[in-house]
């Protein structure tokens, strides 16, 4: 029952995030029709393609193919998706979508950067909405073009919420985290969980350490290797963090946070902050050691933009997602809530309301810059 409610409850938090945002996945190219009755839009297509890691991430790429389905539903479009097994696969599997008429073509992750400019300057009149970065060219050189619009995430401010939140949940006073691979998406949640421990430490006089990143020096913890996102690849660093006495960890790691669920649970007393979705309805046997998620509303965005085009509004002004646009957020404590101090919830509510109003600015080289 307790999975059901769970559910229920990330259905409904979808739904509720695309109407804020508002103005089991297919793979491998194939396509389906979502006909709401007596919808105008039936012969609008809305696809997406996935990065290397697949639609079922429990992450970013997971998050964005909801958003289509949730706005196909709605809508009455037809749908069609392929998700990349492997990095060579982002061009053909762009092509693929534009072969099938699609009318948006969500790509999912900096990965697709070059591939989604390289396919947009030679299709103008299909639209793109590029999830976590913008277009570049070969070279790497961002690029501003009509028929793309970026769906970007300052997720150093929910971070900053959630690394307050460490330090103040923290029993050994040291709280630790890694990263897939050093890239500013990743590294933007790690400067801002540094900065939240940073202002717990000065309010509360405490040096509560974060191991795994330093952010002065830019370097921490990384993956690497072939798979940095894939379960195991970060098993190596969730141990280590462990080990050092780091009763909290932060993995910004796609799949390979899993090592970081395996670690808390061998080590009684240890509690994980998820990235990107609410980890504790996407890892209902875990929710008992989830303690918040920094997430983005990567959903919701892709929503919205899929809707916009459906309704000739598609505008490729860039999106940045904030606090202040309910673009990101962190999630509710779930299982943990009776754990939570009550004035330590206050401060942390605090916190969020101060940088809504400007009171406090979340500074992080790595954060998206708002148009």
């Amino acid at each position: 029952m307790k999975n059901v409610i769970r559910a229920a409850a990330l259905t409904g938090a979808i739904a509720l995030a695309l109407a804020a945002c508002g103005s089991a996945p297919t793979t491998g190219g194939s396509t389906s029709s979502a006909a709401a009755s007596g919808a105008a839009n039936s012969s609008f297509k809305g696809c997406i393609v996935s990065d290397s890691g697949g639609f079922n991430d429990k992450s970013f790429n997971e998050s964005g193919f909801q958003g289509l389905k949730d706005a196909a539903g709605k809508l009455g479009i037809q749908t069609a998706s392929a998700e990349s097994k492997t990095d060579d696969a982002y061009t053909p599997n762009i092509q693929n979508m534009l072969s099938q008429n699609c009318n948006i073509i969500v790509t999912v992750g900096f990965k697709l950067s070059t591939a989604t400019g390289d396919a947009a300057k030679a299709n103008t009149k299909t639209k793109f909405a590029l999830v976590d970065a913008q277009p570049t060219d070969a070279q790497g050189k961002a690029l501003t073009l009509d028929n793309v619009k970026p769906l970007e995430f300052d997720t150093a401010q929910a971070a900053y919420l959630a690394g307050y939140l460490a330090a103040g949940m923290s029993k050994t006073g040291k709280v630790g985290t890694y990263g897939g691979l050093k890239i500013p998406t990743v590294t933007v949640f790690m400067d801002g969980f540094a900065d939240g421990i940073a202002k717990y430490n000065q309010v509360k006089g405490k040096n509560v350490q974060l191991i795994g990143w330093d952010k002065a020096k830019q370097d921490g913890l990384f993956d690497g290797g072939n798979s940095p996102f894939d379960p195991g690849s970060g098993k190596a660093n969730a141990d280590s963090l462990v080990a050092a006495g780091a009763d909290i960890l932060l993995p910004v790691a796609g799949g390979a946070a899993l090592d970081a669920l395996t670690a808390a649970k061998a080590t009684p007393g240890t509690l994980v902050i998820w990235v990107d979705s609410d980890g504790a309805l996407i890892n209902p046997d875990s929710s008992s050691i989830i303690l918040t998620s920094v997430m983005k509303l990567i959903g919701a965005a892709v929503g919205s933009a899929v809707t916009d085009a459906a309704g000739n509004k598609f505008d490729a002004t860039p999106y940045v997602g904030t606090l202040k646009n309910n673009g990101v957020g962190i999630a509710p404590y779930h299982d943990l809530d009776s754990k939570v101090p009550s004035d330590l919830k206050s401060e942390v509510d605090q916190l969020k309301a101060d940088i809504i109003s400007g009171k406090i600015t979340v500074q992080s080289a790595n954060a998206p810059k708002a148009s």
